[in-house]
């Protein structure tokens, strides 16, 4: 293949109807690209594209748009979520780690990849910075890869590299990357957190993602010695837990003294913070997630939401009932693998009610709300009340325990709902 440097019009030209097209994740999402693939929906026709989480406008699934493209979505993010539960797009329920083999194995053959990288090295290689994730295998897989190159990229250390040679055409750009600003933490996030970092030891290995409650609990680790990051993403919070030198890795038995991670969305302080930085490493998805990696590290400390869970521990993490609203993630991968590992902590964590004031620790999910985590591989739990551990419990000794932790207004409710079930002691 040879590249040439075009504009983006140009780029997207390589693409017709019936393609199908990867879109690169998150904070490396190709802006210029998607804008001028959109410029064409007049000429195109059943285009798929697919895609874990994206920043911007996801023009592409409005309903005017419908004729043109369609979105098969690995995760739903907030930008495509109305369109999904409309029936305007479809989302596919699989685990992170098991995205990338979806390429390799021509589940899902590629057409066109649109990535989003730095410019090339003098070796010619491009990085593709803040997002490995599924992009490695799609670039590798895809017929033809449409490189949106960004000075603003990170040069990541890992294996995020793509010579070259691999792209057939080079759009030249100077583009802020999206940020996420940092979330005002709330006092019962501030709880939630303070209760999770009481049960994080010391030489711990870390996963969480991005949001409230992974944001308020790294803020709450000031304290804590010698901890070692290894997850699907990170943000900002994690660069001070370095620069306080909480964060040391020494403890890790793969990559040791290295933070490990698939994908960043942060602000320009973390990218900043990973460019050309040798501490990062990152890596895609079926390797940072594969949980014969997650569990070879001591004391794996895996921190997960949830948006509801019964009173037997079933975790429901990506469906309000059956409308879609984030996808499976990497929940199970580092639930399961910390799990699995020497004292390891896997850890369910979320507020103990809705915005609105509604339990979401309840006697029955909703109907048609999706299990991510089971019952079976459910182990701590926390909210702003304390914590619990369902490892080893029946089913009345689950129920009791969440009830615990429940707001106290839905105690008596779930503790009813058992004891008709399960009887009491």
């Amino acid at each position: 293949m040879s590249h040439e440097t075009r504009t983006a019009e140009e780029a997207v030209a390589i693409v017709k109807s019936g393609d199908r097209i990867f879109l690169h994740t998150a904070a490396a999402t190709p802006r210029r690209l998607i804008d001028a693939l959109v410029s064409r929906a007049g000429e195109l026709r059943d285009v798929e594209i697919v895609s874990l989480h994206t920043e911007g406008d996801a023009e592409y699934v409005r309903p005017e748009y419908q004729e043109s493209f369609r979105l098969n979505a690995f995760f739903v993010g907030k930008n495509v979520r109305s369109a999904v539960q409309d029936g305007l797009a479809d989302a596919i329920p699989i685990f992170l780690s098991d995205v990338p083999a979806l390429f390799h194995n021509n589940v899902l053959p590629l057409d066109v990849a649109f990535v989003h990288v730095s410019p090339p090295d003098r070796h010619g290689f491009c990085s593709l910075g803040v997002s490995v994730d599924a992009a490695l295998a799609a670039v590798h897989k895809a017929k033809h890869v449409v490189a949106q190159v960004n000075p603003n990229m990170p040069r990541t250390h890992g294996e995020g590299l793509l010579h070259v040679s691999h792209i057939d055409a080079m759009v030249e750009v100077d583009d802020p990357l999206p940020e996420t600003p940092a979330h005002e933490l709330t006092d019962i996030e501030r709880r939630i957190g303070e209760n999770i970092a009481s049960i994080v030891d010391d030489g711990a290995t870390l996963q969480m993602g991005i949001g409230a409650i992974p944001d308020a609990t790294l803020a709450a680790l000031g304290g804590h010695k010698d901890l070692g990051i290894h997850t699907e993403m990170f943000s900002d919070g994690v660069v001070d837990l370095v620069e306080k030198g909480v964060i040391t890795g020494r403890y890790k038995r793969t990559h040791k003294e290295i933070i490990v991670a698939s994908f960043l969305v942060g602000s320009r302080r973390l990218y900043d913070f990973v460019d050309d930085n040798p501490l990062v490493e990152m890596f895609p998805s079926d390797y940072v997630n594969d949980t014969r990696e997650i569990r070879k590290n001591p004391k794996v400390t895996a921190i997960n939401s949830a948006i509801e869970i019964d009173m037997t521990g079933q975790v429901c993490a990506d469906s309000i009932g059956q409308k879609h609203f984030s996808g499976v993630g990497g929940q199970m991968d580092f639930i399961r693998g910390a799990a699995l590992s020497e004292a390891g902590k896997p850890i369910i964590a979320l507020p103990s009610v809705t915005r609105r004031g509604e339990s979401r620790i309840v006697p029955v999910l909703k109907p048609g709300a999706g299990v991510v985590t089971t019952r079976a591989h459910v182990r701590y739990v926390v909210t702003e009340y304390g914590i619990v551990n369902l490892h080893g419990r029946n089913m009345r000794q689950r129920a009791e325990a969440l009830a615990s932790i429940a707001h106290p207004d839905f105690r008596d409710n779930i503790l009813r709902a058992a004891h008709e079930l399960y009887g009491e002691k």
